[in-house]
């Protein structure tokens, strides 16, 4: 155990370096105040104050722990090596910024607590971000600074023995749309061919006939293939299920078809099932909780996972919903714009709720990439994405993270934008797990 002194131990205090030492580290910790119980101490122990009691391994503190709300903070980026670093803390420091502040501003998302500009579908832009603006977007760098920390104690303490994290994977699928045409009712279906017809898109057309006449298979309906690849390379897989009603933003076929009841009791047979929240629950309750209850009443199993759809969601208000509803993990912790670390993480973390000042017990975990942000909005070829891929992978792997990647059924369809995107997900995963 590292016993830390500071002058205040407060929930900000005991969060951050639970997270930075025990959780990523995997370095039990404990706090205290008195002077003569942190000198009594015979293990590795460090002070987190303004000023060292003498020799110890210090690290000057900066005020944002021992605050309470939110406040416009003015940001100084600086490197610590080459890499990115703020909360600079002087010469006696034993290393020269207060990373737990840092870290601890990051992760509880402290920047989207403050006025923002939201876009379209009223989110926080990764533009306005603080890691977007300098340029570590793309890096996990609360991790990377917790293994410099750790550099730093393994000299300091070289006798104290030291666990390792190993390097973990997960991929996780959205159903925003189980099927491209099968089992839609009869108005959509036919607004589908006149859409078809008025546009003149005859391939359209013929496919869609083809998948109606049962000549051809569905081309959105790829569970078996992402079910084999998992089987074959072992992968921790999640299906995240819509099953909201339908809107201009929530097209899924109905939750009360039989063919995507049956489909997702199989998917459950076989992997981890979530809640895919549509479009609108953001700001409603009543609507995500009716949707948790009918997926369970589908798979007979309480849910414990959800992402939002568009990734829409406001701190803290949507994530005190999903806790009120006894939702404990939430996945939707990423960019729909950019790809990288939104928490500038990439080690699962609670939820800090800043309104109450209290570490939830939702755990965030999140994600560093997702298909149609490659496609849609970097506008990339597969080829291209296999190369962001396999960055955003090595950073992971390099402080021994959880990769978290975000596909959808749709991708693997070859089929409309999709053309030519069918084995990157196979690729994607070989990478993810070599």
């Amino acid at each position: 155990m590292i016993l830390v002194y500071t002058h205040k131990i407060t929930p900000r205090v005991r969060y951050i370096f639970k997270h930075i030492l025990t959780r990523t580290l995997l370095i039990p910790v404990g706090f205290t105040t008195k002077v003569d119980e942190f000198v009594a101490h015979n293990g590795p122990k460090l002070t987190y104050t303004k000023t060292p009691l003498g020799t110890e391994f210090f690290i000057k503190s900066n005020n944002l722990l021992f605050e309470q709300g939110v406040n416009d903070l003015e940001m100084n980026i600086q490197k610590w090596d080459s890499i990115p670093c703020f909360f600079a803390t002087g010469n006696k420091s034993a290393i020269p910024f207060d990373i737990f502040a840092a870290s601890f501003y990051l992760i509880s998302r402290y920047e989207e607590y403050l006025p923002h500009v939201k876009d379209t579908h009223a989110r926080y832009t990764a533009a306005q971000s603080l890691a977007f603006k300098n340029g570590f977007l793309e890096k996990p760098v609360v991790d990377i600074w917790a293994y410099k920390l750790l550099a730093s104690l393994k000299e300091r303490f070289p006798n104290y023995e030291y666990k390792t994290r190993t390097y973990n994977y997960i991929s996780t699928i959205d159903i925003d749309n189980a099927f491209a045409y099968k089992y839609k009712n009869f108005v959509r279906s036919c607004g589908g061919f006149l859409n078809d017809i008025f546009k003149f898109r005859l391939l359209n057309i013929w496919n869609r006939l083809a998948v109606l006449l049962n000549i051809k298979k569905d081309p959105f309906d790829n569970f078996q293939k992402i079910l084999d690849i998992k089987k074959a390379q072992d992968v921790q897989t999640i299906f995240f299920c819509s099953v909201g009603d339908y809107t201009t933003f929530d097209t899924n076929v109905s939750f009360s078809k039989n063919k995507y009841r049956l489909l997702v009791k199989d998917l459950v047979d076989y992997a981890s099932v979530g809640l895919h929240p549509s479009y609108f629950t953001m700001q409603n309750i009543a609507i995500l909780k009716k949707e948790k209850e009918r997926l369970e009443n589908i798979t007979n199993t309480p849910i414990i996972r959800s992402r939002q759809h568009y990734l829409r969601f406001n701190l803290p208000d949507t994530y005190q919903q999903l806790i009120d509803l006894e939702i404990e993990e939430d996945y939707s912790m990423g960019y729909a714009s950019n790809v990288g670390f939104r928490a500038s993480t990439c080690t699962p973390f609670y939820f800090y709720d800043l309104d109450f000042e209290i570490q939830t017990p939702l755990k965030i975990f999140p994600f560093a990439l997702m298909d149609t942000t490659l496609n849609d909005y970097l506008k990339i070829t597969p080829k291209q994405s296999i190369g962001k891929i396999r960055d955003l992978r090595n950073e992971v792997k390099a402080v021994n993270g959880t990769f978290i990647t975000l596909f959808h059924n749709e991708t693997l369809s070859n089929y409309l934008r999709w053309k030519g995107w069918k084995r990157l997900y196979e690729s994607m995963i070989k990478i993810a797990t070599s």
